[in-house]
């Protein structure tokens, strides 16, 4: 697991486009059998993927969260990128199809994953954060997910945004986590954009061709940068920081969320007069 330490806003400035990128970009998200996690000083987020092929995947809390397991004293969401899978939660086996979701909840302490069909392997995609209580763990499908549609042909942004741990679908301490599906055609997100001081946020982006690329921006509205981000990778956005993107073909990505706020429209929005 690697540890990512928070930044301050006047020191990213500085970063030349390798540094942002080591600091920022998680490049490899998944690999065969294992779980590719970071933990991030930002809200203390871990995320990353497992990708169980032809054996189970278990977490160990290890040094990093001195903890008697993983689960101890967080909670977590996952999101099924691949083929069918299986996640056992203490006593419950849940399957998880593509694009479902499980939310997971504190205290749970015996967790593996494995795939269903090794040629078809899954491919799941965690946000997990701190928790102060315990509440059920719950899998989310398709129909049970929040689906607002945004955005226009002409500002190329048309898109759906999936809400599958949000406070209107169940219950959680802190963690949101959905998924955004762009139309052929499109390629913006988030546009408008804005930051949200009183909670961070993960993309992760895939459904992408070899040769697409998205330009994620970030930074301070007055003083943005951006890293170029191929499929199957994921960006790190404290609260100060914009996060949107502009893809050169329409994309999927995973947003994820947590901090003091669960209101998923506590914005601070920022007018395109004021981006820099």
């Amino acid at each position: 697991m690697k540890i990512v330490y928070a930044h301050h806003p006047e020191d990213v400035k500085h970063y030349t486009t390798e540094k942002l990128r080591e600091e920022f970009l998680m490049e490899k998200v998944f690999v065969e059998n294992a779980a590719t996690l970071h933990y991030s000083h930002v809200d203390r987020i871990i995320y990353g993927g497992i990708y169980p092929i032809d054996q189970k995947v278990t977490l160990d809390a290890g040094k990093e969260l001195a903890a008697k397991y993983f689960l101890e004293r967080r909670e977590m969401g996952v999101i099924n990128i691949g083929g069918p899978g299986r996640i056992l939660c203490d006593d419950e086996l849940f399957e998880i199809g593509h694009k479902e979701a499980l939310y997971i909840g504190k205290g749970t302490e015996n967790l593996y994953f494995e795939s269903i069909d090794s040629s078809n392997p899954a491919k799941f995609y965690i946000n997990c954060c701190p928790a102060h209580a315990k509440y059920p763990t719950l899998k989310i499908d398709q129909e049970k997910a929040i689906k607002r549609p945004m955005g226009t042909d002409s500002n190329m942004n048309k898109r759906v945004i999936n809400q599958y741990i949000h406070p209107d679908v169940l219950e959680t301490c802190q963690l949101s986590m959905g998924m955004t599906v762009l139309e052929e055609g499109s390629g913006w997100n988030t546009m408008p954009c804005h930051t949200h001081e009183r909670r961070m946020e993960v993309y992760f982006y895939f459904d992408m061709e070899e040769d697409t690329r998205v330009f994620h921006l970030m930074g301070q509205p007055n003083e943005t940068r951006h890293i170029v981000i191929a499929n199957e990778q994921a960006v790190l956005s404290p609260s100060w920081s914009i996060h949107s993107g502009i893809g050169t073909k329409n994309y999927t990505f995973i947003w994820g969320m947590c901090g003091e706020n669960l209101d998923f429209d506590d914005m601070d929005h920022v007018e395109m007069k004021d981006l820099k």
